[in-house]
């Protein structure tokens, strides 16, 4: 009977191939990128092919990799599955890596929701403002704007749509928007990485000639930019979803002003060996009626 596959081996190759990425594999396991490389090499040579095509610093998987990766992701679940039969155990503890800015004006009032649906399990919140590393080390779950993990379940939870707000105190001599008393106020733009300034972005995609001489407030996050337009010192730009509770409770004044939609989404994410874990599928459906109660209701 031939032996079995370095077991090593095929834990520090599904990492890699989720990651397609032997650095962060490394991270992720707290190994060196040489570790990493040995032990793929060693599953090569074991299997006799070829697992990973490298062009310089890019991985791809190669026909072989990809079905012994989707036959790993199917072992690996079993085996947690069989784990929690065998212990009894549930991971009542969850981690949860999300932007700041989704966290603060959707989640966190939100929460308590699920707290009273699902008591028995306790999320904690890491907040991001950067792309998180997709790692057990990092979180169990993720809401961040990657998607097409290889190795993750996703679900898109919203597409950004940016809408001009400002103070009902700096509209209220106004009885209906027009264009002259939008020139003569202050713009609270936001420096978005890979965007560039909000405003920008809006006045190309609608066709908006900017008066050279109105001024610009720019802020290096876009819950500073809210923050200042209910202080009543602009009009900003704000994902609506951001800005629906200040609307509702006249805090802030939506703007007849076209919305713009960015090609960001808020993506929903786990590893597909662990979305079937009482916790995290609780947390997926909770998440799932907070998406659907928003479509019925959104501004």
């Amino acid at each position: 009977m031939r032996k079995l596959p370095p077991l090593r081996s095929l834990h520090v190759f599904e990492a890699a191939a989720r990651h397609l990425n032997f650095s962060l594999a490394a991270t992720e396991l707290c190994i060196t990128q040489s570790a990493v490389s040995h032990q793929v090499k060693q599953l090569e040579n074991y299997f006799g092919e070829t697992l990973f095509h490298r062009s310089g610093k890019q991985f791809q998987l190669t026909e072989k990799g990809h079905i012994l990766f989707d036959e790993l992701e199917q072992i690996f679940n079993q085996l947690n599955d069989l784990s929690l039969r065998i212990t009894g155990e549930q991971n009542q503890h969850l981690q949860l890596a999300v932007f700041s800015s989704f966290a603060i004006k959707w989640l966190i009032p939100r929460l308590g929701d699920f707290k009273r649906q699902y008591p028995q399990y306790n999320i904690r919140l890491n907040m991001i403002t950067d792309e998180p590393m997709l790692s057990d080390s990092v979180a169990d779950m993720f809401i961040c704007g990657r998607h097409e993990q290889t190795g993750f379940w996703q679900t898109t939870l919203h597409n950004e749509r940016l809408i001009p707000v400002c103070s009902p105190e700096l509209f209220q001599q106004q009885e209906m928007f027009n264009a002259d008393w939008f020139e003569k106020q202050s713009l609270l733009a936001v420096d978005e990485p890979g965007l560039g300034l909000d405003w920008d972005f809006w006045g190309q995609h609608n066709q908006w000639h900017f008066n050279r001489a109105q001024q610009r407030h720019v802020f290096s996050h876009v819950l500073l930019a809210i923050e200042a337009a209910n202080a009543g010192q602009g009009i900003a730009l704000a994902s609506d979803f951001m800005v629906e509770s200040d609307i509702k409770s006249g805090r802030l004044v939506a703007l007849d002003l076209p919305p713009v939609f960015t090609d960001f989404r808020f993506n929903f994410l786990c590893k597909h060996r662990k979305k079937k874990q009482p916790g995290i599928a609780a947390f997926i459906r909770w998440l799932l009626q907070q998406t659907n109660e928003d479509k019925k209701t959104s501004i």
